[in-house]
């Protein structure tokens, strides 16, 4: 008999107060409106089924993913009735699927609508383009037999820049209420994380927040009300010395200008510590910062130990990884930055 599956060399912390604590935040932003949870990218590479448990005990009852298969993941975390799938039926396959489980299709489409109403038709919610131009139901087409013959619950659009000061959000905003005026729906909603803190013109009936429930700040004002959920901690495999003139990973793209002390941690590009953190990005230990020396490789990092004799091989260190300074300091966004985490951490 094999011994059991040894625990790995990765693993990303979760703070799962700060995570309840996000959405509460977002709720009380979201006025009379309810928030939900785009839920969708295994929680924005978090675990959904981590994840929606503890929202779902916080309050949360809408739940949002992109494909059937993450839906059909959680079956178990979550009443069916509260998942919704926002690429919608794209298959006879997957309206019966939607009906034979009780999970809410998103109509994006003429084409979806006819064959969730050919299927049987049921509870659904219904996406409106008011000017993302990438899913929904133009606003011409709310008049079509198929769009009023649908039992909708949620009339759903997405903003376009909810981060920035544009008049591309009251031009949505003005749209989605044209539509609102339209169709028969139960609830209404447009607002994602940024659209939260546009105010109460933007809340409908129930808010979307994503990027803001894991830690990210969309907009400045939401800061204070924020706090960092995943960190990423990897532990060290080799321990050595480098002599001062030494380089230090592929291609010697960093010369050690004294004696160091490095170390080699378990962490590279394949778990989404990219490249561009080569020689700007920085771990932290028993309050000691570690920079990153040299190129981020495929499986492994290194890290200089010089102000950290305490660490050894197994040791643990965290990345910097709060999401808006590892933003600005990586040129990656802060929704990369959690969904590009691999699938080696430990979660």
């Amino acid at each position: 008999m094999l011994p059991e599956v040894l625990e790995p060399a990765l693993r990303l912390d979760i703070d799962s107060d700060a995570l309840v604590s996000n959405w509460r935040a977002l709720d009380r932003l979201s006025g009379a409106a309810r928030a939900g949870a785009a839920v969708k990218a295994n929680a924005y590479g978090l675990g959904a089924k981590q994840v929606v448990p503890l929202l779902r005990e916080a309050g949360c009852a809408d739940f949002f993913v992109a494909h059937w298969g993450e839906a059909a993941e959680l079956l178990n975390s979550a009443e069916p009735t509260s998942i919704a799938v926002l690429h919608g039926p794209l298959s006879d396959a997957d309206a019966a699927f939607a009906r034979a489980s009780g999970i809410v299709p998103v109509i994006n489409s003429l084409a979806q609508a006819q064959r969730w109403n050919a299927a049987g038709g049921g509870r659904c919610h219904l996406m409106v383009d008011t000017g993302i131009n990438r899913l929904g139901v133009s606003l011409a087409e709310l008049g079509d037999d198929a769009v009023r013959a649908l039992d909708i619950d949620v009339m759903l659009s997405h903003l376009v820049a909810s981060e920035e000061e544009t008049d591309l959000n009251a031009l949505q905003c003005a749209r989605w209420n044209a539509a609102r005026g339209e169709v028969r729906h139960a609830r209404a909603s447009l607002a994602n994380s940024g659209g939260i803190a546009l105010g109460a013109d933007f809340h409908g009936d129930l808010t979307r927040p994503g990027i803001a429930l894991y830690g990210g700040v969309p907009r400045g004002e939401m800061a204070a009300l924020l706090r960092q959920v995943a960190r990423p901690q990897a532990a060290i495999l080799q321990v050595h010395d480098v002599a001062a003139g030494e380089t230090i990973g592929y291609n010697a793209t960093f010369t050690a200008p004294h004696a160091m002390r490095v170390g080699t941690i378990a962490l590279g590009y394949a778990d989404g510590y990219l490249r561009c953190w080569s020689g700007k990005g920085a771990f932290h230990a028993n309050g000691k910062r570690l920079p990153v020396l040299g190129r981020v490789s495929m499986d492994m990092t290194v890290i200089d130990l010089s102000s950290a004799s305490d660490l050894g091989e197994g040791d643990w260190v965290t990345a910097d990884y709060a999401l808006p300074e590892a933003a600005a300091v990586s040129g990656l966004s802060q929704y990369e930055l959690l969904t590009s985490l691999g699938r080696r951490f430990g979660r």
